[in-house]
C-alpha cells in the first residue's frame, strides 16, 4: 500500500490551497484517514481526521478554515485550506488505516509528506 500527497506549495497569507492523498495497492478497505503536520523543531499534530462514513473532525488551531472529506470510490482524501496562516507552515502527511484483507485487523500507513509554506 502506498499513500502519495500532492497539493502542497508556496502561498501567501489569506490564501488557500487543496491537498490530496491517494492511496494505492492491495486494498480491502480504508477506515480512518487523517492529515498531520510538523513545522520545523516542532512535534507532528494532528491536524484533521474523517472516518470511512465521513464524519471530520479537527483540531481547535484549523476549525473553520480547513475541511477534510474523501473519496472512498478512489481511495483518496483531500484537504481543503482556506485563510491560510504563516503558523500553518509545516510538511503536512496523510495517514490510512487500510485493511489488505478482510481477515486484518489495523494497518498503519503513512504518505511521504508535502511542503505547505505560508508567507506573511
Amino acid at each position: 500500500v502506498h499513500l502519495v500527497e500532492s497539493g502542497g506549495g508556496l502561498v501567501q497569507a489569506g490564501g488557500s490551497l487543496r491537498l490530496s492523498c491517494a492511496a494505492s495497492g492491495t486494498i480491502f478497505r480504508i477506515n480512518d484517514m487523517r492529515w498531520y503536520r510538523q513545522a520545523p523543531g516542532k512535534q507532528r499534530e494532528l491536524v484533521a481526521a474523517i472516518t470511512s462514513g465521513g464524519f471530520a473532525n479537527y483540531a481547535d488551531s484549523v476549525k473553520g478554515r480547513f475541511t477534510i472529506s474523501r473519496d472512498n470510490a478512489k481511495n483518496t482524501m483531500y484537504l481543503q485550506m482556506l485563510s491560510l496562516k504563516p503558523e500553518d507552515t509545516a510538511v503536512y502527511y496523510c495517514y490510512a488505516d487500510v485493511l489488505t484483507t478482510r481477515w486484518d485487523t489495523r494497518g498503519d500507513y503513512w504518505g511521504q509528506g508535502t511542503q505547505v509554506t505560508v508567507s506573511s
